[in-house]
């Protein structure tokens, strides 16, 4: 049986209101009949939100965190439950609360849901009561600091050129910015290997021009969807097939590293960019700043050492 993957991606009522909306309302006004009226509120455009989408970019799971430190608003479309969709979601919107330094949440559970936000480690209290005609209990979780405290960003040297990108264009131009300040190697965090940047000519050119560098180079690419991205005949595998010994591609096999949400270059002489979204070209970088990419090449190599070759890809080698 073929295992179906997800991602999952932190959110915003203003930027991603119709997907959110079209998760929600099959859940929650389709299939359980609650008030339209009353699925939409004033937290909306307040809360912290988290998507869960299928390969093909479709959503299929919400939840947010609202300013009151509570939990909700958690649904997983039909066909998806019981796939781990909502464990990934509850664990996203938890994982921030503890980044937010908060004590504890809270939330309203449907009656039926208890044991799932059980196994999650929140804890039942209260008396049950009726909620849109639907039976919930509260619950509440106390949150210990988390394992890894967030990480602070480096300053950049001032005479670094800094990239802050809005656009693909913009983005483009800092993934080359980086490729052109190599040396000798390039570690790249991608989702798909982002066809819109990495299979640009222009791009495509500055890879080769390391690729044949000489010397030790080195180009690692973690992809988290090797599949999509050999499907679209993707010039950059083309590049790596007939440069082999320079390119090296793996793909994250830990839940963890799979639904890592943004994407990352970074070079072996302190430049870098970085997209907090995979799916987005908003971003920032720059040309030199040591730490950060030390910081970001650290991640990435802990992941590289827990990912498998990816076999997708590979097979475009032989």
């Amino acid at each position: 049986m073929i295992e179906e993957r997800f991602t999952i991606e932190p959110a915003t009522w203003a930027g991603d209101a119709d997907a959110l909306r079209a998760v929600r309302t099959e859940v929650f006004i389709i299939e359980q009949a609650i008030p339209e009226d009353e699925e939409w509120d004033e937290h909306d455009a307040r809360s912290h939100h988290v998507i869960a989408r299928d390969p093909h970019g479709r959503p299929i799971g919400t939840g947010r965190l609202t300013p009151l430190h509570t939990i909700g608003r958690m649904a997983v479309v039909r066909d998806w439950r019981g796939k781990g969709v909502g464990e990934a979601v509850l664990r996203s919107l938890v994982e921030h609360a503890r980044e937010m330094r908060l004590p504890a949440v809270e939330l309203h559970a449907q009656t039926h849901a208890i044991p799932f936000y059980a196994r999650e480690g929140f804890v039942a209290f209260g008396d049950e009561y009726d909620e849109c005609g639907i039976p919930h209990r509260s619950m509440r979780l106390d949150l210990a600091p988390s394992v890894r405290p967030p990480e602070s960003k480096p300053p950049i040297s001032p005479d670094a050129q800094v990239w802050l990108a809005t656009n693909r264009d913009e983005a483009r131009a800092a993934v080359l910015g980086v490729l052109a300040g190599a040396r000798r190697a390039v570690s790249v965090l991608t989702r798909d290997l982002d066809p819109a940047l990495l299979d640009a000519p222009d791009v495509i050119e500055a890879f080769k021009r390391l690729a044949l560098a000489g010397g030790e180079t080195r180009i690692r690419l973690l992809v988290q969807e090797p599949a999509r991205a050999a499907g679209e005949g993707h010039r950059l595998v083309t590049l790596a097939q007939r440069l082999s010994s320079a390119f090296a591609f793996r793909t994250p096999v830990e839940e963890i590293d799979r639904l890592v949400a943004g994407a990352f270059i970074v070079n072996d002489r302190g430049g870098c960019f970085e997209r907090g979204l995979a799916t987005r070209f908003e971003g920032e970088g720059s040309s030199h700043a040591p730490a950060r990419a030390a910081q970001l090449l650290a991640q990435f190599d802990a992941i590289w050492e827990r990912s498998e070759p990816a076999a997708a890809l590979r097979r475009l080698e032989l």
